[in-house]
């Protein structure tokens, strides 16, 4: 039995913390965890410059309203469902995620959770757990599933590496140079590809 587990953000979706760097205009945002690995660091750096800016859930949730998948990551989606089960394993949050899934026709997503106050502050974060992506890639081949990936970030490797197979898609010169051993892909079709030969 396997189960693919993919990341969403620069996979599937573009980074909703790009995007919404580009509409308030604060460059400071655009750091991701393809710049920054420790994400405990990069929440709290994101944390603190939308409290210095006056800025909310509200705001952040209305940028997610105008971003739509990648073309194409829809039907790529689909297609690898109709061949096995798919969790998306994500570190974003969960007030984030929903008009996405939508998009995406509502697949399985395991992802954190914002702390958010009254006046619609975001406060702090909740990881879902320690590692979440290969905490939970290990949880799931404990119960015997055998576990291909695909990621573009530094927070991706762990399942990458813990799996049957794992592969790149989209990421960064730097990550590609310094993880050979992984295929990396720009196409959907050939990501599709390399997974069918996994569960072939």
């Amino acid at each position: 039995m396997e189960i693919v587990c993919l990341d969403m953000e620069g996979v599937l979706v573009p980074e909703i913390w790009i995007a919404f760097s580009e509409a308030t205009g604060i460059p400071e945002l655009r750091k991701t965890t393809r710049d920054e690995p420790d994400y405990d660091k990069l929440m709290k750096y994101r944390i603190g410059i939308l409290k210095e800016h006056n800025l909310g859930l509200k705001e952040i949730q209305n940028t997610i309203a105008t971003i739509d998948p990648f073309p194409g990551a829809k039907e790529f989606l689909d297609e690898l469902r109709s061949l096995t089960q798919v969790i998306i394993l994500s570190d974003t949050f969960t007030q984030f995620a929903s008009p996405l899934m939508k998009k995406l026709g509502w697949p399985t997503l395991f992802c954190n959770t914002l702390e958010v106050a009254d006046n619609g502050e975001i406060t702090g974060y909740r990881m879902r757990c320690e590692k979440s992506k290969l905490t939970t890639v290990k949880a799931l081949q404990s119960i015997g599933y055998e576990t291909i990936a695909a990621g573009d970030s530094f927070n991706d490797l762990g399942m990458i590496q813990a799996g049957k197979a794992g592969f790149l898609f989209r990421s960064t010169e730097q990550i590609k140079k310094d993880y050979p051993q992984y295929k990396a892909f720009e196409e959907y079709n050939d990501l599709l590809n390399a997974i069918k030969e996994e569960l072939s």
